[in-house]
């Protein structure tokens, strides 16, 4: 892996609302982001992806807290700062574009207002630098300049997620997050959002985390895949890997979700069972009860994440019977 741009290490995040028992949303988890990676996690709702990647941008809100860990950006653990300090980080560092570009727009502000208070929370900046660098920017994102002048609710949902995109590139950072970018919009206005974040990656070279509920989407855009359940990473391996020879048998069940919708007959498979409870400990496995590989010590461990082969990663106690299995049936 080249150099990491980010390092996140024992990552634990609790939900602690009032009157009601904690929530363990994100659970030990470690991992790297190497410099102008991109990087795919995906998890069912509620395994703690987006809590994870607002974690790694220092931007949880209450109930959320970050109770555990370290994340070493640029050689700053993130973990240790806040107020100025951690502002002061996130300029060329890292962005977080949000699921929906109209709830993280501010709707009595045009445009060029909101890359204005973007661009003046961290310098003091010109109105005419300000209006430069903003059409540069809707400029990559392939929108007109006259959005400028425009207010988010003139704008169509794939406008407003372009320009959410933009503004997260305005301090030029190292590091974006994408939480579910194309959330809400219809098929072809997702594939053209992500086709953008795509080219942008490219071109600019960025670091980037894409947070999705959709594998088939994630294996086709991006370089290596996290997955997510119950809190935890348990699948980490390149994306070509992946899609040929996944480990984890949770990963196994996702992508047997999918069929190809050209064939003659297509079928789509479930998961059996539910996700548990992130409220109790957990000792054992957590895809124990929706595993049909479950072995008596998957009853008793939580598995760690570890190296099954050269740059693959798994938490998973038959992994290694999994893979001979299918070897076999070759």
């Amino acid at each position: 892996m080249a150099n990491p741009v980010l390092e996140a290490r024992h990552v634990d995040v609790t939900y602690t609302p009032a009157g009601a028992a904690p929530v363990y949303a994100v659970r030990d988890v470690s991992l790297s982001l190497a410099d102008g990676e991109f990087v795919g996690l995906v998890g069912e709702s509620g395994c703690g992806k987006s809590t994870l990647g607002f974690a790694l941008t220092r931007l949880l809100q209450p109930p959320a807290h970050l109770t555990r860990g370290s994340i070493e950006f640029n050689g700053v653990d993130l973990a240790t700062l806040s107020g100025e300090d951690l502002r002061a980080q996130r300029r060329n560092g890292i962005a977080l574009v949000l699921q929906s570009g109209m709830n993280a727009l501010n709707p009595v502000r045009t445009i060029e207002d909101h890359f204005g208070d973007v661009m003046r929370a961290h310098a003091k900046v010109e109105s005419e630098t300000v209006r430069r660098r903003a059409t540069e920017l809707l400029e990559r994102v392939r929108l007109p300049v006259a959005t400028l002048r425009r207010f988010p609710h003139e704008l169509s949902g794939g406008m407003r997620q372009r320009v959410a995109i933009a503004l997260a590139l305005a301090l030029d950072p190292r590091l974006v997050v994408f939480d579910e970018p194309t959330t809400a919009l219809d098929v072809i206005v997702q594939h053209a959002v992500i086709e953008t974040i795509q080219e942008l990656q490219h071109e600019i070279g960025f670091t980037a985390l894409l947070v999705s509920h959709d594998l088939g989407l994630v294996l086709d855009v991006t370089d290596r895949v996290l997955v997510m359940y119950a809190g935890r990473i348990v699948e980490d391996q390149p994306a070509e890997h992946m899609l040929r020879e996944s480990r984890h048998p949770y990963t196994r069940a996702l992508l047997a979700c999918y069929d190809d919708p050209r064939a003659d007959e297509v079928h789509l498979a479930g998961i059996p069972g539910t996700p548990p409870d992130l409220s109790l400990p957990i000792d054992e496995c957590p895809y124990v009860p929706r595993c049909p590989w479950r072995e008596q010590i998957c009853t008793e461990v939580d598995p760690p994440l570890d190296p099954v082969a050269p740059d693959s990663l798994v938490a998973c106690h038959v992994a290694q019977r999994l893979a001979k299995e299918t070897a076999n049936a070759r």
